[in-house]
């Protein structure tokens, strides 16, 4: 036994295994102060073991054995920046899937067919997905703009834009490569017009829509120094749950503000409740959050 634990391996692995003292007070107030102020995400008391968990299995692979040094090392170790950005990507991935809200996707399907086709054929409709974890979302949405655009018998004249704070996932969505589990539910003839098998049991977006689709950093706390600007589509879906109700609104005034005139912005459902953004016509629907902005003349 001696020998055992005498061995290098056996004993990282042993502290690898140890549990970490719970997080006090103190601790958590500190950390979600940290996340707060640098993302705009808020961590009610109830998500403690959220963070715990997610922190301790970060901690153990780089052998930290204190809440506190961690914090110190993500504030000011010598890579403290990079270290943050693979935290954040721990804490803010969420499991998505291809057409995750189907209501949501036919009402953007059902304003791209009734946009006046001539100026579909002049301008190129541009979309933005915010908050676009590992693409799925931008994806999805290319999809169904190119859907559309031959329903209507148009040249394909759009693109669309991936935003999301975390790099590790941006890398992953600009691969366009997914489990097949991500499929699940979706159509099959979609299916088979825009994946084709890959490595590994997974399968890959065809070109056609890859080419269709870009992908950027952006933390949305810096969203007035975005770059969209006129955009046809912003599609924001189960991010803003994360925020307190005023940055929430703030967020969507700025959203607002890269819309074109008529340009629509898609919520998820509940995520903006008694309220109505300025300069936004809320469309009737009970299944989706949605708004249209309104045209100059109509303000």
């Amino acid at each position: 036994m001696s020998e055992l634990h005498n061995n290098p391996s056996f004993a990282k692995s042993a502290w690898f295994l140890r549990r970490l003292p719970d997080m006090d007070e103190a601790q958590f107030h500190q950390w979600r102060v940290l996340l707060e102020h640098r993302t705009g995400m808020t961590l009610s008391a109830e998500r403690r073991s959220f963070l715990e968990t997610n922190l301790a299995i970060r901690m153990r692979e780089i052998g930290c054995s204190s809440y506190q040094a961690y914090y110190e090392t993500i504030v000011s170790g010598p890579d403290a920046i990079r270290e943050w950005s693979t935290l954040v990507d721990r804490l803010t991935v969420q499991e998505t899937r291809f057409f995750r809200d189907p209501d949501a996707f036919r009402l953007v399907a059902d304003y791209v067919l009734t946009r006046p086709r001539e100026q579909l054929r002049k301008r190129p409709l541009e979309a933005w997905s915010v908050g676009c974890s590992t693409g799925e979302e931008p994806y999805t949405l290319a999809m169904v703009l190119r859907e559309c655009m031959n329903q209507l018998d148009l040249q394909p004249l759009y693109g669309v834009t991936g935003s999301d704070i975390s790099t590790p996932v941006i890398e992953k969505a600009r691969i366009g490569q997914f489990n097949a589990r991500k499929l699940q539910g979706m159509d099959e003839n979609m299916k088979n017009r825009y994946f084709r098998p890959a490595e590994r049991n997974t399968v890959e977006i065809v070109e056609s829509i890859r080419e269709r689709v870009c992908f950027t950093r952006l933390n949305v706390l810096d969203l007035d120094k975005a770059p969209m600007h006129g955009m046809n589509i912003v599609f924001c879906q189960n991010l803003l749950i994360y925020f307190r109700r005023w940055r929430r609104r703030d967020i969507v005034r700025r959203l607002a503000e890269r819309l074109a005139p008529g340009g629509l912005l898609v919520l998820g459902q509940g995520e903006l409740t008694d309220w109505q953004p300025p300069g936004l016509q809320k469309v009737p629907s009970e299944h989706v959050l949605a708004w249209i902005k309104r045209q100059a003349d109509e303000e």
